[in-house]
């Protein structure tokens, strides 16, 4: 069933003329009747009573008259909704976001602005690793996040750098290799790691480091939280390869005894990237946050 042929259908029905009907709907007369029986073959019974004047409608047109005329109205609403999400920004902005941003990027103060310069879209925000965000953002179930991408960029998918900070040793302050001034990965055979789960790409990025050196290491600690992990580095309990903009006072037990020494013949980085669906594939919401996210970060 069309809606063009209920729309003629309520105008035949109201004009109670084919002629009056048809100029109403710029169409044809001919092509009014057409679209009439087409309508009548849809729902399985006539709709009006041929040869008479006025035109009258049948029990059956008679009944669908109410039913028409609600199906045009939601239809127009549901047009109206689209031009509001268009113009006037509507619905919801699903995002999600690294744990370990917010001091290099004022990501809530992007979302405060976002909000309420577009109070009728909510707001939700998802903490999950790099992989799983990317994932969702591909499948639909986020409308955009930030991640920590490696080297690929994910197909269909649009990327917006945000920035890039080299990872550097964090160990504790009486370790001795506090006091290098910097250190090359085989220096840190035979110590205890405190590491990131395997699905994120900090972690994926420093274990390709080592595989390509052709070295080995032990992974003692596996967490998921960088304020942990902190928290073990300090009181000894291993060494780890951290972004070295990570805002230390955040972590007041372990400030003062960690020590931070840069990488010698190799450069690591995390990048953390805005990634959306391409296109008009993305949301209204995502393809606004973008555009707000481009104004912070452009030189």
């Amino acid at each position: 069933m069309e809606l063009r042929h209920l729309r003629h259908f309520v105008a035949l029905a109201e004009e109670r003329s084919f002629t009056a009907a048809a100029g109403r709907e710029h169409i044809v007369q001919s092509g009014l009747s057409t679209s009439i029986r087409a309508l009548e073959k849809d729902v399985g019974a006539l709709l009006f009573v041929r040869g008479t004047r006025p035109i009258r409608l049948t029990a059956e047109g008679e009944a669908l008259v109410p039913a028409a005329r609600r199906t045009l109205e939601a239809a127009a609403a549901a047009r109206q909704t689209v031009q509001e999400v268009h113009g006037v920004l509507a619905g919801q902005l699903r995002i999600g976001a690294l744990q370990s941003t917010a001091h290099t990027l004022p990501v809530a103060s992007w979302l405060a602005e976002f909000s309420l310069a577009h109070p009728r879209v909510d707001i939700s925000v998802r903490q999950l690793s790099a992989s799983e965000m990317v994932g969702l953002v591909i499948d639909g179930g986020l409308d955009c996040a930030l991640v920590a991408l490696l080297d690929q960029r994910p197909t269909g998918l649009e990327v917006v750098p945000l920035l890039a900070e080299p990872l550097v040793l964090a160990c504790s302050a009486t370790h001795p290799l506090a006091g290098e001034r910097a250190v090359r990965l085989d220096q840190l055979i035979g110590e205890r790691f405190v590491e990131a789960p395997p699905e994120w790409a900090i972690r994926a990025q420093v274990d390709r480091a080592f595989a390509d050196a052709g070295l080995q290491r032990r992974i003692a600690c596996v967490v998921n939280e960088w304020s942990m992990a902190l928290d073990l580095v300090a009181a000894g309990a291993g060494i780890a390869l951290v972004p070295e903009g990570l805002d230390f006072t955040l972590h007041p037990r372990s400030s003062d005894a960690l020590q931070l020494v840069p990488l010698a013949g190799i450069r690591l980085e995390r990048r953390v990237d805005l990634v959306l669906p391409s296109g008009h594939a993305a949301t209204p919401a995502a393809r606004r946050f973008a555009d707000l996210v481009k104004t912070k970060v452009s030189p």
